[in-house]
């Protein structure tokens, strides 16, 4: 009897193990306090995570595989996944043990650590989902995301010509993407399901699982399986792709979901294959040209075979070292606000309250929003990462951390990103509609009323000159803040220091 292992993101129906049915085999998966309980975790997060587990065990069952799925109530007498592991060998009195590779660092080290002491033959496999190996930050151009993007696209044939040029003559249509959404812009109705999760709910209840954000249990909105999977990616392919690029970096108030395609749990979760989902993307793109210009399908695109891919080579290349980057040496504690929404800010109340409510947000609420006013403020790392590895449906710490400690809040030095990403209240006025209805003026740069992101920008610039100053991206802030007043400088980072000393109260 071979036992193989079968983690909450490893949802993979294509995977190879799955080609044959061998009654020698047997599928382990597991519920885990261990899972619930390394970060506090959304509610939606744990809810979609279990049910699209059972889901899956469910399909392989019906597949003619020998599964063993192990609830948290069934799991409960072992404290953590090794523990587990040494029971169910002996239980299924196995002499072969196999897993996939996790994408986590933590599991992985946890696993191979306790393979290692085992006594039987083991086997370590790959998940057969990404579109680089673990060692990809060697093997594609890594200084900028743009060249290992490139090179990817050239691999896998994607936008390209007979000549294998870009089509449109351009490798990256971003300019054309950042759009304000206008208020005669229809918003399609975003696609959610009924998942009735009532069981697994007050298994959690009953557990006493520390959740954070609400969820309807008779009704939860995430796809769990792979066909609930493909039923969303084609909803955005149909609904949503003709105005994706354009407005994807815009900010309202009239949609939690916009022209986004929600797709990132299912591909997390591995329910759909980032290849397939580029494949479709690009083939209804040339199905529909009357429609869909080709910046659309780009911005997508690239945010899957570019952002998605890097990110994790980053990762593996970096880790675990890069969980403890802090460059900017930010020391403050998250503000209290960011687990209740109870702020005055408009665009951070509404993008933290969407947050709890849904368990999601778009790239430019975590990075310009949420995660800007965190690095202005300069919160700690560790504390930023906590927040969104728990706070968001799709987060697994391999694309949360370098999209969070490293592009949101430069932690790691310039790893992720040539600059960091901050701005001041004129790009959430120019990309939103929040600054109308909010408490704070969005034109003051000093002042009790003033907008806090103005006065903490310059703040944040003045701070890190030492750090910063030598950057070129960032010659024409710093010459912008030198050529202010002495009086308008000191007006403003009194404000701004006023701002850090009563951060809760904002």
């Amino acid at each position: 009897m071979e036992l193989r292992l079968i983690l909450g993101d490893q949802l993979n129906a294509g995977h190879s193990w799955f080609h044959t049915q061998d009654p020698a085999v047997c599928y382990l998966m597991a519920e885990l306090r261990q899972e619930t309980d390394y970060c506090r975790h959304h509610r939606q997060k744990v809810l979609a995570f279990f049910a699209a587990m059972r889901a899956f065990a469910a399909a392989l069952t019906k597949a003619g595989h020998r599964v063993c799925y192990l609830t948290l109530d069934e799991s409960a007498p072992w404290p953590d996944l090794p523990s587990l592991l040494a029971a169910q060998l002996e239980a299924h009195q196995a002499d072969r043990f196999a897993w996939q590779s996790p994408d986590e660092w933590r599991l992985a080290s946890q696993l191979t650590q306790w393979a290692s002491g085992l006594a039987i033959p083991t086997a370590e496999v790959d998940s057969e989902h990404f579109l680089t190996p673990r060692d990809g930050w060697r093997r594609y151009p890594h200084s900028r995301m743009e060249f290992f993007y490139r090179a990817l696209r050239k691999q896998y044939r994607v936008l390209l010509d007979e000549r294998g040029q870009p089509l449109g003559g351009r490798w990256n249509f971003d300019a054309e993407n950042r759009a304000k959404l206008p208020a005669s812009q229809p918003i399609p109705a975003p696609l959610t399901f009924a998942n009735e999760v009532s069981d697994i709910d007050a298994m959690l209840t009953r557990h006493g699982v520390a959740t954070i954000g609400s969820a309807d249990a008779d009704a939860l909105p995430w796809p769990v399986t792979r066909r609930q999977s493909r039923a969303l990616l084609e909803h955005f392919l149909a609904h949503c792709l003709p105005h994706f690029g354009r407005y994807q970096d815009a900010l309202s108030e009239r949609g939690w979901s916009l022209f986004h395609s929600r797709l990132s749990f299912s591909m997390n979760s591995k329910m759909l294959h980032p290849l397939e989902v580029i494949r479709a993307a690009q083939a209804h793109w040339q199905a529909n040209q009357a429609t869909i210009s080709l910046a659309q399908v780009e911005g997508f695109i690239r945010q899957i075979l570019g952002w998605r891919e890097f990110v994790r080579a980053l990762y593996w290349e970096k880790m675990p070292e890069y969980r403890r980057t802090n460059f900017l040496g930010a020391e403050r504690p998250l503000p209290g606000f960011f687990w209740n929404g109870e702020t005055s800010m408009a665009c951070v109340r509404h993008a933290i309250r969407q947050s709890l409510e849904h368990g999601y947000a778009h790239h430019i609420q975590r990075l310009m929003v949420t995660g800007n006013f965190a690095l202005l403020a300069g919160i700690h790392p560790d504390e930023v990462d906590t927040w969104y590895l728990g706070i968001y449906v799709d987060a697994i710490e391999w694309v949360e951390l370098p999209n969070t400690r490293g592009m949101s809040q430069f932690a790691d030095g310039g790893l992720m990103g040539s600059k960091p990403y901050a701005s001041s209240g004129a790009y959430l006025e120019r990309m939103g509609h929040y600054c109308k209805g909010c408490h704070y003026q969005v034109k003051a740069r000093s002042g009790p009323d003033s907008c806090p992101f103005n006065s903490l920008y310059w703040h944040f610039i003045w701070r890190n000159r030492d750090k910063l100053g030598n950057n070129p991206r960032l010659a024409l802030p710093y010459a912008n803040w030198d050529g202010q007043t002495t009086e308008q400088q000191q007006a403003i980072l009194t404000t701004a220091e006023h701002h850090l000393l009563h951060l809760e109260r904002l």
